[in-house]
């Protein structure tokens, strides 16, 4: 190898050279087209070609990851001792030494004063404590994150544990007045129970009480009757015009009693008994209602009167047997309080509404549209029943009263306001003549349209009487009460003649089916029962609890039920297989149930205020 010259220590010269531009120079440039992807000359600057840069090298890092392939290895390489210093200077603004370090530096490497291993890099200890350093200060910060965070949930952990703390005070207390009230209950049955005892002698005396008082009354009727009967045949022998009559035919109530006969027929048989006595004068009889009679007085008709719907009675369709058969097919928004009671009108497609708003109103339907609004009760009105002709409407209320409103003269021309609490429900006879109303002072009463007064006061509930109706064309009365019981009365003397018992609460609502030979009732636990009105004993019993039940209608065959509850629903019994299904739609408590006289629809009104015609 050739023998590498000695650099020369000779001095070095500066020299200033000036540089002319030719204007004449006979070069031809070529004009460079500007691509369309270069930087727009706003944005030609350092930083835009930087983030160029580093963009293009993301796709590609980007597009290496796709396809699979290994990115360049990265390789550090270490630092040369001036750019270390230079780096140094420049992180500390030390921009004056760092020109003298340049200027002295170049000088001695220029002079060739630098050793070797003055030129060399920066040992790794000195990187190394830099990296270190970098390092400690990002723990530093990430220190300074996770600090902050604990604080927080610190603070989280404080706020839990108080509203634990808070929480357990509280169910501690809870559970301090669940166990006083469970010792108050306790206490409580045990008071109760010790009264029971008690409460049934009590009952047992007021049973006794009434039935000595009832056969007293009869005792006193049948010596009223036989003092009658004597001074007519003692003013008979004294005129000579007649001979003495002996009362055979007349027995008393004990000897009646031993031969098995009620309290009603008893009176029913003396009665018959003295009426056939000579001098026997019906106007001055105590024991006749019309002892105090009324010149328009109307005549109770004779009980013979054939159901002329039972020619028309039918087996249930089948979409009335399948289960969900029947399908809503109309609403009506009818009031903005809810719906107590709905009624039909005997002939025509038209529905009356009663509410809590204190209004009737009459709809024709299917379509919805209102024909007449009904206002003058000052209170709820509780229900509605339509004249067998169809001209006038009967209706209760809260406000005691019982009204009559005749359609032609768009106005209510009776108002009967004997009972002393709210009127629960009414029932025209099927004369039109007479209309019948109970309520919650315990008691039911006959009224006379023709005379407009009340004919009887069915004094026997010991509670509220709920519900009302009259067997299809006769004068029997069936009463339903909040004292569990079930009874039937004679409308024409105003005597009860039979009272069913079996239910363990308050008796909702009562009906008949079309051949008059079962009652079908519910209460407020949600029971229904058919009762055999001739057997006097129940025939089923169903539990469509726990919610109350609160209308019950029967269907034209008499095979199906609608039970009006108060979950919703419409329960929908069949009596020969005793299934029951649901209608659903309203969205409060059912309140009435009705179905029309061909049982092609049921129409049900709710306390959502809306009626529902389903069909």
């Amino acid at each position: 190898m050739a023998d590498v010259e000695a650099p020369d220590d000779s001095a070095y010269y500066l020299d200033q050279v000036t540089i002319t531009e030719d204007l004449d120079d006979d070069y031809q440039y070529e004009e460079v087209s500007v691509d369309e992807e270069t930087i727009a000359d706003g944005d030609e600057d350092l930083d835009a070609a930087v983030r160029v840069i580093e963009e293009a090298s993301q796709d590609l890092k980007a597009a290496l990851r796709r396809e699979g392939v290994p990115g360049p290895a990265v390789i550090e390489r270490p630092e040369v001792v001036d750019d270390f210093v230079r780096n140094y200077l420049l992180k500390m603004g030390m921009r004056k030494t760092l020109e003298c370090f340049q200027t002295e530096w170049y000088e001695l490497q220029q002079k060739g004063l630098l050793k070797e291993e003055d030129i060399q890099t920066v040992p790794d200890v000195y990187s190394r404590n830099q990296q270190l350093d970098d390092h400690v200060k990002l723990l530093r910060k990430e220190v300074d994150k996770f600090k902050d965070a604990a604080n927080k949930a610190k603070d989280m952990y404080v706020k839990l544990r108080k509203e634990r703390d808070f929480h357990r005070m509280h169910h501690k207390r809870v559970v301090q007045e669940k166990n006083k009230l469970v010792t108050d209950i306790k206490r409580l049955k045990k008071h109760y129970a010790s009264y029971e005892p008690t409460l049934r002698q009590l009952k047992h005396k007021y049973e006794t009480a009434m039935k000595e008082k009832m056969l007293s009354k009869l005792e006193r009727d049948r010596a009223v009757g036989q003092v009658s009967g004597l001074q007519a045949t003692l003013k008979n022998i004294e005129t000579g015009r007649g001979e003495p009559v002996f009362l055979q035919g007349v027995h008393s109530s004990r000897e009646l009693a031993k031969a098995g006969i009620g309290p009603t027929q008893q009176s029913l048989r003396q009665a018959r008994n003295i009426e056939g006595l000579p001098g026997y004068d019906p106007s001055k009889d105590p024991t006749r209602s019309e002892f105090k009679r009324h010149p328009n007085d109307t005549e109770f008709p004779m009980d013979n009167r054939v159901n002329p719907y039972l020619t028309s009675q039918k087996t249930p369709t089948g979409h009335l047997t399948r289960t969900g058969g029947f399908r809503l097919t109309n609403t009506l928004h009818a009031h903005q309080l809810a719906i107590s009671n709905l009624a039909l009108h005997p002939r025509k497609e038209i529905l009356v509404t009663t509410s809590d708003d204190h209004t009737w109103k009459m709809w024709a339907i299917p379509n919805g549209d209102i024909i007449m609004t009904g206002e003058g009760h000052e209170d709820w009105v509780s229900a509605a029943d339509f004249h067998p002709s169809g001209t006038k409407l009967a209706t209760t209320a809260g406000d005691s009263t019982v009204k009559v409103w005749d359609f032609a003269k768009t106005e209510c021309t009776v108002t009967f306001a004997e009972h002393t609490h709210a009127a629960w429900d009414c029932a025209w006879h099927w004369t039109g003549d007479f209309l019948a109303s109970c309520s919650m002072d315990n008691t039911s009463k006959v009224w006379d349209l023709n005379s407009e007064r009340c004919r009887y006061t069915l004094r026997g509930h010991a509670d509220s009487v709920n519900t009302i109706t009259f067997l299809y064309y006769s004068n029997t009365l069936c009463t339903g009460s909040a004292d569990k019981t079930i009874s039937l009365w004679d409308a024409r003397t105003g005597l009860c003649a039979q009272t069913f018992y079996g239910h363990m609460h308050s008796v909702n609502n009562v009906t008949f089916n079309l051949r008059g030979d079962t009652i079908a009732s519910c209460d407020s636990y949600g029971v229904l029962k058919l009762w055999d009105v001739r057997a006097i004993a129940t025939i089923t019993s169903v539990d469509l609890g726990p919610h109350p039940t609160n209308r019950v209608a029967f269907d034209p065959s008499g095979q199906v039920l609608a039970v009006a509850s108060n979950d919703g629903t419409v329960k929908m019994f069949e009596v020969g297989s005793g299934q029951v299904s649901s209608l659903t739609g309203h969205e409060d408590a059912v309140q009435a149930v009705v179905f029309d006289r061909k049982g092609e629809y049921l129409v049900s009104g709710g306390s959502d205020g809306t009626v529902r015609i389903w069909s």
